[in-house]
């Protein structure tokens, strides 16, 4: 029987394991999929607070890692394929195997929608991104494009017109979905540039290890052509990766864990910290400000049940 099972070893479940380890709860981190969330991708880190000459995205996570490890915190690395919420001792099914718990932190991420291209999974993190606040600065005086027709992308673009020299938006429709307010803010921004109908194919230069351009076809007329960009910003959405939970957690109609006040879910004892729940900021330093309050909440509901 666990005190706290932490799901996910990003920043949120990596802050709420050294907070509830430093309370002695001696808590079980399940690293997931993903073991280090998104960061594990990213190469470059330098808005998180504390690091003036920046750090490498595994390396931030591998020390809060060692941090948490240094209190007590135990990590095993499995996937969570089943949640039993309904009564307690919770219960999770994890790589087949059943493991118990008073309380549980969801902090299991959103994972970004990805394009599906071979060499754009070999660039991320090397010119191929999902975070413009998170990497935009990188780009200052240089070519950029966004996919993605809904509010993301039009953010994102705008985002990066503060930087790059020019963006270019690439959509797969005549028509966006983006908010009537967001595509007037893009179309009045002379540095974005609309292509549409348009879908990219490829990315180059793996054999340089960064981004050069990328392949374009027009889904009208078949035809394609190559654009030379410095950066590929990928902005079609994210994945809360909530399925073990559904049925028993609240989720609102995208899967996103939906709040009852502070890091408290739905169901006594289970909270939620990080990407699985925020779907506006999604960045290392509110992930792990909210994984903080998941495990002031959990510490403080075990104190009140007498453990």
């Amino acid at each position: 029987m666990r005190n706290v099972i932490i799901i996910g070893s990003g920043c949120a479940g990596n802050t709420a394991a050294i907070y509830t380890a430093r309370a002695n709860l001696k808590p079980l981190v399940i690293a997931g999929h993903e073991p280090g969330g998104q960061l594990s991708i990213t190469s470059e880190v330098e808005n998180f607070p504390g690091f003036p000459q920046g750090i490498n995205g595994p390396d931030l996570v591998e020390n809060m890692k060692k941090q948490a490890e240094r209190f007590g915190a135990e990590y095993v690395y499995g996937t969570v394929e089943r949640a039993e919420f309904h009564h307690r001792p919770f219960r999770l099914i994890v790589d087949e195997e059943p493991i118990e718990a008073r309380t549980i932190i969801i902090a299991s991420g959103a994972s970004a929608r990805w394009l599906g291209l071979v060499n754009e999974q070999k660039l991320i993190g090397r010119g191929v991104s999902s975070c413009a606040t998170c990497d935009g600065a990188f780009y200052k005086d240089r070519k950029v494009m966004v996919v993605g027709g809904g509010d993301s992308a039009m953010e994102e673009a705008n985002f990066l017109t503060r930087f790059a020299s020019g963006v270019t938006l690439v959509h797969r429709r005549p028509q966006f979905r983006a908010s009537k307010i967001m595509l007037d803010r893009a179309r009045n921004n002379a540095k974005i540039r609309f292509v549409n109908n348009t879908v990219v194919e490829d990315v180059y230069d793996v054999t340089k290890n960064e981004v050069t351009g990328v392949r374009l076809r027009n889904v009208e007329t078949g035809s394609a052509k190559d654009h030379e960009v410095d950066g590929l910003f990928v902005a079609i959405g994210h994945i809360p990766n909530t399925q073990p939970f559904r049925g028993q957690i609240d989720l609102d109609h995208d899967g996103y864990i939906i709040s009852h006040g502070g890091a408290r879910t739905n169901i006594p004892g289970v909270f939620h910290a990080g990407d699985v729940q925020d779907r506006v900021y999604r960045q290392a330093v509110t992930a792990s400000g909210m994984g903080c309050m998941a495990a002031i909440e959990a510490e403080r509901f075990l104190e009140a049940e007498g453990h």
